[in-house]
């Protein structure tokens, strides 16, 4: 045992010592840099290569490999083609009112800027138009610095003659709005589209229904996430995040209000009668009052069985007037009104069960009642609950292609942020997922290979966290140190005890056997001995029962003889009396003591 133990202590020294030995290592590295940086700076060194290399590959702008509606990667850093608004949102004050963010380009576009109002668009290299191709509209998000409150969603505006991207803002007509939103917790990812009325020519919003997904990591994490929406001609719609889809269903059931209207409406002029009864139960007319219900009974009574405890102080306040508190030196009664000490808790009463008047404690009241009520019954006028009746809805219409939207022809981005650095890159519009698919794997999916690849591992993490904070070394070591001591301590070869294997096994000795046969054969020898004293002794009896046998028969014999020989025989009967208690009590002693026998 003691072997073991100091086999473990010392597999621990040598850990903490490599641990120790480590860390100096690297603090001497750390100082010959710093002293031989001023000779670096005179010599030429041959170059070596660096361990700590990222990972790196070869970036080339993508380019999509079918027709694109609209395509941006602000890999030139430039502006072009993007419009800022210089026009003011309506309905907001003069200090917020302009869409005076600012934007950064270089290899993505960037607003940064906090409680800022954004507006800035671009138009399509041609309208699309909604008739037999789908719609794929796909671009990366980043929230670098997280979000409070704000998004980042696109718009399609709406083709129009009249379509000024200076002047757009928050009114101007958009087709679709899709991205993330967020505020507080909740956390969105809009669909919304505007729905002609083909009657009327109005415009509605209509909203898909929420992700099943918790969208929380994507808006928190700070990385770039991939937002994909894909809307067919069929009216079904999929959304994606990081090329995974989170959402899908149909235009005309899956919209917040329906695409169409119900055929019939409430008649609005209608209205309920008078006599109208709604009421499915009413009071029994026939039920009366009993006699000895006591409307007036309270429902709460002092305790009659409550006593005053023993000691309360019923001449004394509860609260008195603070005798240390001195009016301040700057209170005018005149203003403030006459002064007055604050009251704190008697002191005298902190001794005592209570002070003041004592009243007796409130219980519920036995013969309370509370107000009479007649029992309900089935209400032989019931009517039901009234409607008002229908009228066919003068404005139904029936859309069964709600997918063939307005044409948009511009894409922007009006957003409202109290979060800065909100991040965009790699906008694409086109007809053909695939083309999408490719698109993002030459934009987004090699930032994430790259993000992935230069994301340090477990190990690299857990040393970086140890330079900032030496004393995790002890933990480290005491982490692996324990496990493997433990092994150590049961797997280490050890001599064993023979004398305690020898009391916990079950296999018979031959020793055992031995031991086990004499001790047979001395029992079976006393046991022999004493059933040969006993036979002795049973045989002893049996002949002093004949003796005594005999010896009354000769009595009885005897008794026929001459007085003189009775007389002579006295002397012998009292002998032979004395021998036949003696025998009983022998007898008697064998039958009751087992162990003569």
């Amino acid at each position: 045992m003691k072997l073991r133990w100091g086999w473990t202590c010392l597999l621990l020294l040598s850990l903490a010592t490599a641990a120790w030995t480590h860390e100096e290592d690297q603090d001497s590295t750390g100082d010959a840099q710093v002293e031989d940086s001023d000779d670096a700076d005179s010599e030429t060194e041959d170059p070596t290569p660096d361990t700590n290399v990222s990972f790196q590959v070869t970036y080339k702008t993508p380019v999509p490999t079918k027709e694109a509606y609209f395509t941006e990667t602000f890999d030139e850093g430039l502006l072009a083609g993007w419009v800022l608004s210089k026009t003011t949102k309506d309905g907001a004050d003069d200090d917020i009112s302009k869409y005076d963010g600012q934007q950064w380009f270089d290899a993505f576009f960037l607003f940064y800027g906090e409680a800022k109002h954004h507006a800035i668009g671009a138009m399509l290299k041609k309208p699309f138009v909604f008739d037999q191709k789908p719609l794929v509209v796909q671009y990366e998000v980043n929230f670098q610095d997280g979000i409070d409150c704000g998004g980042a969603y696109m718009k399609l505006l709406s083709a129009s003659d009249d379509l000024d991207l200076e002047t757009f803002n928050d009114q101007t007509l958009y087709t679709i709005m899709f991205g993330p939103d967020k505020c507080g917790e909740d956390y969105k990812l809009h669909f919304i589209f505007k729905h002609k009325n083909p009657r009327n020519g109005d415009y509605e919003e209509k909203h898909a229904k929420r992700p099943d997904v918790d969208l929380k990591k994507f808006y928190t994490d700070k990385k770039p996430h991939l937002y994909t929406l894909v809307l067919s001609p069929d009216n079904t719609f999929e959304i994606f995040i990081d090329q995974t889809s989170v959402s899908k269903g149909n235009l005309l059931t899956d919209m917040t209000p329906p695409i169409n209207p119900p055929k019939e409406i409430d008649d609005p002029n209608d209205v309920k009668p008078e006599e109208w009864d709604e009421r499915p139960k009413i009071p029994d007319p026939d039920a009366v009052k009993p006699d000895d219900w006591d409307e007036d009974a309270p429902a709460k009574i002092e305790d009659p069985e409550a006593t005053k405890p023993e000691g309360w102080l019923d001449d004394e306040p509860e609260y008195i007037s603070d005798p240390t508190a001195e009016k301040p030196e700057d209170w005018d009664e005149e203003m403030d009104g006459e002064w007055e000490a604050p009251q704190i808790p008697n002191p005298a009463c902190e001794a005592s069960p209570g002070c003041g008047v004592w009243k007796p404690p409130m219980i519920n009241n036995p013969n309370y009642k509370g107000k009479w009520k007649a029992s309900l019954i089935e209400n032989p006028s019931y009517q039901g609950i009234w409607s008002p009746r229908k009228i066919p809805n003068p404005d139904y219409f029936e859309d069964l292609h709600p997918f063939r939207m307005t044409p948009f022809s511009a894409v922007g981005l009006e957003l409202w942020s109290m979060t800065s650095e909100i991040y965009f890159d790699n906008f694409i519009i086109c007809s053909d997922k695939e083309v999408a698919d490719r698109w993002a794997s030459d934009g987004w999916g090699v930032k994430k290979l790259v993000a992935s690849a230069n994301e340090p591992g477990v190990f690299s993490q857990l040393m970086a966290a140890a330079e900032e904070r030496p004393w995790l070394w002890v933990v480290y070591i005491l982490t692996v140190a324990l496990p493997v001591g433990l092994v150590v301590l049961f797997s280490w070869p050890r001599k064993s005890d023979e004398a305690a294997s020898y009391k916990k096994t079950d296999d018979v000795q031959h020793d055992v056997l031995e031991d086990e046969e004499e001790e047979k054969e001395e029992e079976q020898e006393r046991e022999e001995e004493a059933d040969t004293e006993t036979r002795a002794d049973t045989g002893k009896a049996e002949e002093e029962e004949e003796e005594k046998r005999s010896d009354h028969e000769s009595g009885a014999a005897g008794d026929s003889q001459d007085e003189e020989e009775e007389d002579s025989n006295k002397s012998n009967e009292t002998a032979s009396d004395d021998e036949v208690s003696h025998l009983d009590i022998a007898l008697l002693v064998y039958q009751l003591h087992p162990l003569v026998r």
